[in-house]
């Protein structure tokens, strides 16, 4: 079976029950924080797909990964059910279903500029500006900014699975490749 078909069934599953029990900003904060941990600790997906470490401990770190706290129930039961279905080792790619079904529901664009230096406020906000003009009206953004240096100088934007590269290593890299076809 199709890999990304399993864990988009299980988020849509989870964004269903989230509606109904009026949570689902809730699980969103839980499943970005998740994400997050993801991203940062690589090691947290080997733990969660290793059969020697017991499903209450697997339930245990997922908890502590997404900040999850006693009132998070659904959150819980979620990944009792994916011990059960024997599906955990999914609860990476999951999180991140669920963030994009999120984000589409509420109409959220997920922006990253990354510079190849720290930009300042008065670049980022009008960095947003430009973004936001571009978006349709009443879009909302979630803007993060990372720092590059490989990239040289300019920047490269990202909203959701588009991508502008204006930086100057990309520019090289163009005129390298008009070059050589020469």
């Amino acid at each position: 079976m199709n890999e990304g078909l399993i864990p988009r069934r299980y988020a849509k599953a989870l964004f269903k029950v989230a509606l109904e029990r009026k949570i689902e900003e809730r699980v969103y904060a839980l499943m970005t924080t998740l994400a997050g941990s993801f991203a940062q600790m690589p090691e947290l997906k080997q733990a969660v797909s290793n059969p020697f470490i017991d499903s209450a401990q697997k339930v245990e770190i997922l908890e502590m990964a997404a900040q999850a706290t006693e009132a998070d129930t659904t959150y819980s039961d979620f990944l009792k059910l994916l011990i059960e279905t024997k599906r955990i080792e999914y609860m990476r790619e999951i999180a991140l279903a669920y963030l994009a079904i999120y984000r589409k529901t509420n109409g959220i664009y997920s922006v990253c500029v990354t510079s190849a230096g720290a930009i300042t406020d008065a670049e980022a906000s009008r960095i947003k500006a430009i973004i936001s003009r571009h978006l349709p009206a009443g879009a909302k953004i979630e803007y993060t900014g990372a720092v590059d240096p490989e990239l040289l100088g300019g920047f490269v934007v990202s909203i959701d699975n588009e991508r502008l590269d204006a930086s100057i290593k990309n520019e090289l890299e163009q005129l390298r490749l008009k070059l050589t076809s020469i």
